[in-house]
This record gives structure tokens, sequence and C-alpha cells, in this order.
């Protein structure tokens, strides 16, 4: 699991949530997996345990992870990944609005008119 916080990609707090939401809906991370501790991936990014504690509540608020007192946080049983299609034509068009120097507000804005 590779998950990295820039100065220019939002709050820490969104980036991880963000970047560990990806992974969980595109199958990087599979049900019932185990994330690392909060002091761990605070640890590993270098940024505080609240931060990943913020991110950790999110996902959990979202049903995509459960926290079990000695279990850590896991991947929800329910969380679903999308098929392996959607999520290479998701990687297209973010690489395709990246390079077009569009915000992800644009892109969003660009799939819904689309959809």
């Amino acid at each position: 699991m590779i998950i990295v916080v820039s100065p220019t990609g939002g709050t820490p707090a969104e980036q991880v949530h963000s970047q560990l939401r990806g992974l969980i809906t595109t199958g990087g991370l599979a049900s019932d997996e185990r994330l690392p501790s909060v002091r761990q991936l605070a640890s590993d990014l270098g940024i505080a345990p609240g931060t990943v504690a913020k991110a950790y509540k999110q996902l959990e608020a979202e049903g995509l992870v459960e926290s079990r007192i000695g279990a850590g946080t896991r991947v929800s049983r329910s969380a679903t990944a999308v098929s392996q299609d959607v999520a290479d034509a998701a990687r297209a068009l973010a690489a395709a609005a990246r390079r077009a120097q569009l915000t992800q507000a644009d892109t969003v804005r660009v799939l819904r008119a689309m959809w």
C-alpha cells in the first residue's frame, strides 16, 4: 500500500482518506484486509496520528472500514471494488484531466455532464 501526502493536494487528512478510499474501491485493498495502525501510518507519512485517525473515522462513517478493539482497522466486508474496466477508465480520465490541467472539480463536472 502506497500513500503519499503532498503539500499541494489538500489537507493531509483529505489526502489519506482519498487515497485509502481509492485503494478500497479499486480493489487495491481487499475485503477484511487490515490497515496499518494509526500510529504506524502517521509515522510512515510523517504526519500527526490525529490526522490519520480523522481519515479512518471518515472511512468508517462511509462504511468502507471497520474498527474493532484488538483487531485494528480492516476493510469492511461489505466494501466492494468497482470493475477493472471502470477503474482503468477512471485512471485514464484522471490522467487526461491532469494533462489538460483541469481541476478535480472541473473533471467531475465533465463526468456528470457526460452521465
